[in-house]
């Protein structure tokens, strides 16, 4: 961000069962299936969803160093930032542009109106997920990295 700090909006993420989490689906062959399913069946994992959350985390701490220096070289916000329309009022009422980077989830009010996030927000950045209203987003997709 330029030149407006948002106070106490950056909130460390803590993974959770549920509700602040993203499916997605994956391809995996039979036979690495049938490996999940062998450790799942032994009681090394819970099941498959334990086995292939664990793997992930084990990647991203065994690239954690260099995932660390990404985040900071990029200048990102991590965890979880919420943009209020009263955040993006006071931007627009001081003069300033933001530029939103974030590795998390970057969260957008419900209130705030497509003409709004176009005034206030230069540039955005989110690895991880977004969180906004369909007209937000189609009014900022020429502004995103």
């Amino acid at each position: 961000m330029d030149g407006i700090e948002m106070a106490n909006t950056v909130h460390e993420l803590r993974p959770k069962a549920g509700g602040d989490t993203e499916k997605i689906t994956i391809n995996l062959g039979y036979v690495d299936l049938g490996h999940i399913d062998l450790l799942v069946q032994d009681g090394f994992y819970s099941n498959r969803t334990d086995f292939i959350r664990t793997a992930i985390r084990n990647q991203i701490e065994r690239h954690a160093d260099a995932a660390r220096q990404s985040v900071v070289r990029k200048n990102l916000d991590l965890g979880l930032r919420h943009y209020s329309r009263q955040d993006l009022e006071a931007a627009q009422a001081a003069g300033q542009m933001l530029h939103i980077r974030v590795l998390g989830l970057a969260s957008i009010a419900a209130d705030v109106t497509p003409e709004l996030a176009r005034a206030t927000i230069a540039s955005i950045s989110v690895l991880g997920a977004l969180q906004a209203s369909a007209a937000v987003k189609a009014a900022l997709a020429d502004r995103s990295r």
